[in-house]
């Protein structure tokens, strides 16, 4: 059994390049049964090339921002290869995106009939999401171990615990258990469900088959959520629906447009 923890990515603590991937925001997607050209075809990706390492994917994604006149322009530049990991090789996707992926669609399709799993940081004020995909369904999903959502949220609980989060067996925060560094927790669970290792080493020496991933349509939304966490423990959670928010931008226009109301 893979026994590691997050002790063993105290690495990333001390790493210049993921500093880099958590300061600009980053997505790191582990795909099993897929080569790399598979997966940018299904990301609709344009072929640029290839890069020597995260510098060369990190010129990549430079120069495109370079030659871009759109400030918002949501395309980015992924480098791909493949690795050996449980069950055969899988490949491994980088993209300095801020956080947003390849998008829920294509990482479910691409899922089928195997494995994919997702870690990502979108940067700054960072919203850091780990994502795991099994044959087309989201079974696992968390910002915060604490709060898992998906098709079986508590499936992984058992290696939460033992990877080093601080969660009872019933899926509670333990207040008896030691802090964890998160990301490093998160990247140990990575390895648990994927058997690839990831090291600075293997990150920075591989050779990239780069693609430039368009920019995604907007989606459709029917809510809205704010879900915050403050530095006590104390949750915030609030959900509206499309119509309620609606109802309340045309409440305000129409404030906004009458009389003038004096004091």
């Amino acid at each position: 059994m893979n026994s590691v923890t997050a002790h063993d990515y105290a690495w990333i603590r001390t790493s210049p390049f993921f500093r880099h991937a958590q300061e600009v925001g980053y997505t790191l997607t582990l795909i099993r049964g897929r080569t790399p050209e598979e997966v940018l075809r299904a990301a609709q990706a344009e072929p640029r090339g290839s890069g020597n390492g995260t510098d060369g994917l990190i010129d990549a994604e430079n120069a495109h921002r370079d030659e871009s006149d759109d400030v918002w322009d949501e395309s980015y530049v992924v480098g791909a290869f493949s690795t050996e990991g449980a069950g055969g090789d899988w490949t491994l996707v980088l993209g300095y995106d801020g956080g947003l992926g390849l998008g829920d669609a294509c990482v479910q399709a691409l899922s089928l009939g195997g494995r994919i799993v997702v870690h990502s940081t979108n940067g700054g004020k960072p919203i850091d999401l780990f994502q795991w995909y099994e044959d087309g369904a989201l079974r696992t999903v968390f910002e915060w171990a604490l709060w898992r959502d998906g098709s079986t949220p508590d499936a992984l609980l058992p290696e939460l615990r033992e990877v080093g989060f601080p969660l009872t067996p019933e899926g509670e925060h333990d207040e008896d258990a030691p802090d964890v560094d998160g990301k490093a927790a998160v990247l140990a669970l990575a390895e648990r469900l994927t058997g690839v290792r990831l090291t600075e080493s293997l990150l920075g020496d591989a050779t990239y088959t780069l693609g430039l991933v368009p920019e995604q349509p907007a989606e459709e939304w029917s809510e809205l959520i704010i879900d915050i966490t403050d530095a006590h423990g104390e949750r915030l959670y609030k959900k509206w629906t499309y119509e309620e928010v609606a109802a309340a931008s045309e409440r305000a226009r129409r404030q906004a447009n009458g009389p003038a109301q004096l004091p």
